[in-house]
């Protein structure tokens, strides 16, 4: 085992928990998914268009809120994910929403071994790359995974917001736009459920935007836009304040929240 396995591997036990506590949470609301709420927010709705009919691999879907979203709106949906407890749960709320969706459980980075299909669109949202040390083969996984002409998105949490330690009572900058040092956390709680006493013990990488771009153009992927923006869909930041669109920003908005990047497969 290499030491990248080693925190995957604790990655999965934590995320294995968050699952558990998430489908308890109000963040995440399943109740209210089960009964009709979509999940995507405008950020993702306004990009991806009319899906009905295209087929979508969605990379790290977390237990499938957003793979089943979509399923709901007439893609056909194959979603991943490193957590076996998520897959587990994903596939149970298929069924139990009778949709047709597919889940399979795998880290991403090894998509390519479990997944031989190739997809009109291949899609992943909100706190997905900092959990991979390198973004070079994340890219090729992309691009492997699509059609010709087909259509990558992602939405993220801006490089910036990653660069603060948030277990503190005042948030300050600790760790570096572009860091190759893995950073390590441990803290009771998780973002999906504020009453949660688990305790969260998690290895991430920081990626600045650069990286990110040139991993999909290195792979052959045509980029179409990158958009940055101040308002975040979550509330996940200290000292977040409630905008007129009904999303959340930081008063001074001083530096942008969330990213968006869509490319195509030329």
């Amino acid at each position: 085992m290499n030491t990248n396995d080693k925190y995957f591997n604790i990655n999965r036990v934590t995320w294995n928990k968050k699952v558990q506590e998430h489908a308890k949470g109000t963040f995440y609301n399943l109740e209210a998914f089960k009964n009709g709420r979509s999940s995507l927010n405008a950020y993702e709705l306004d990009a991806l268009g009319e899906v009905k009919g295209k087929s979508l691999l969605h990379l790290q879907c977390h237990f499938g809120q957003d793979t089943l979203s979509l399923s709901r709106m007439g893609a056909r949906c194959t979603g991943v994910d490193i957590s076996d407890v998520g897959i587990e749960m994903a596939s149970q709320l298929n069924d139990d929403l009778e949709l047709d969706a597919q889940f399979v459980c795998c880290n991403v980075l090894d998509t390519k071994a479990y997944i031989k299909e190739v997809f009109d669109i291949v899609y992943t949202s909100y706190g997905v790359i900092g959990w991979l040390p390198d973004l070079k083969p994340w890219g090729a996984i992309i691009a492997d995974k699509l059609k010709k002409g087909g259509t990558f998105f992602m939405a993220e949490f801006h490089p910036i917001t990653w660069m603060f330690d948030y277990l503190n009572d005042e948030p300050k900058i600790a760790y570096g736009y572009m860091q190759d040092e893995v950073i390590y956390e441990e803290y009771k709680g998780t973002y999906g459920n504020e009453q949660s006493q688990m305790l969260s013990k998690e290895y991430a990488w920081n990626h600045g935007l650069g990286e990110v771009i040139t991993a999909l153009t290195e792979a052959g992927l045509h980029i179409e836009y990158v958009n940055e923006f101040y308002e975040s869909p979550y509330d996940i930041l200290p000292n977040m304040v409630r905008t007129k669109t009904k999303m959340y920003a930081l008063e001074d908005r001083l530096y942008p929240l969330i990213f968006t990047v869509k490319a195509t497969k030329l």
